[in-house]
């Protein structure tokens, strides 16, 4: 018996030495245990000259829930908080082309452009009518497709989205115009911790080895980042005279301590938008549905639940 226990107890050493050894494994590992606690799948599609890459699962008869993601991103951004909803919707979570895993041509990836994109996405897949849920540069995304096509969408939420002036400067866009270097672009390693700081108020703990490999990702990134961000910002389309267009009632929710921006663009939208719901989460961020992905979930699930 002393014999197997020791068995157990090396075997589990040498479990945990390798998966602290070799952070691919440790996020293959938890990216699973994160995907099967929300009950998605990994799926690829081919739209036109495109892979892309996204998560689905719950529902397949239910309303279908769109998630998309911002600027510098991926999928992975909506796995804790899917899970809340697999239960009695169909979820989709896709990575945006230029992101994750998706194509990454040469190519432009303005808004428009994007919005686009994933129109010919959902109707590969066969989806006309979806709620939509974007988060930073994916709410920009977003809130124009549901400008463009008010017939597609039942709901919009709109989650720190970019894509209007607001009344207060962010602290990155003033970063920016004082030429300084943009916060969410990883250039040293160091920069990776400096960007959870920025973007959290209580940024989620991540052991070391993931820090420097998600560094190394986000720096191997850096330039093509770099291109995208400059279109974002030289083929900069404003949502302030399409938010009028919006049919759909719209979730506008706001972490109040988001310094990449800034929590007064609400003062901009609500007035224009034909049915706002107003959420301000307090002590929160620029990404609400990861730092705080329950109560987030349950803001979303009333704003679902009221428009029954």
């Amino acid at each position: 018996m002393k014999k197997l226990i020791l068995g157990i107890i090396l075997l589990l050493a040498g479990v945990a030495a390798t998966l602290y050894l070799s952070p691919a494994t440790l996020i293959a590992s938890v990216q699973f245990a994160e995907r099967s606690l929300a009950g998605l799948s990994s799926r690829q599609l081919q739209v036109g000259d495109l892979d892309i890459h996204y998560y689905e699962g719950g529902k397949a008869d239910r309303p279908t829930i769109v998630m998309i993601h911002g600027f510098g991103a991926n999928r992975d951004n909506w796995l804790r908080f899917a899970r809340f909803f697999t239960t009695d919707y169909h979820v989709i979570a896709l990575d945006l082309p230029g992101f994750g895993e998706s194509s990454k041509p040469d190519a432009s990836y303005d808004v428009g452009t994007q919005a686009d994109r994933l129109q010919e996405f959902l109707h590969t897949l066969g989806l006309e009518k979806v709620h939509l849920i974007g988060n930073s540069m994916g709410g920009h995304i977003a809130a124009l497709y549901a400008a463009r096509h008010p017939q597609e969408v039942l709901t919009l939420a709109l989650l720190d989205n970019a894509g209007v002036t607001s009344p207060r400067k962010s602290e990155m866009f003033e970063r920016v115009e004082r030429g300084e270097a943009n916060p969410l672009v990883v250039r040293k390693a160091e920069d990776f911790q400096a960007l959870m700081e920025f973007v959290f108020v209580d940024p989620p703990p991540l052991p070391d080895a993931l820090k420097r490999h998600f560094a190394e990702q986000s720096m191997a990134n850096s330039e093509h980042y770099d291109r995208i961000f400059d279109q974002l910002i030289h083929q900069y389309i404003p949502l302030e005279p399409e938010l009028s267009k919006i049919q759909a009632p719209t979730l506008l929710l706001w972490g109040d301590q988001d310094r990449v921006l800034d929590v007064s663009s609400i003062e901009v939208m609500q007035p224009l938008l034909r049915d706002p719901t107003v959420v301000i989460m307090k002590d929160c961020g620029h990404a609400p549905m990861i730092e705080r992905a329950e109560e987030t979930a349950d803001h979303y699930r009333a704003f679902l639940d009221s428009q029954h």
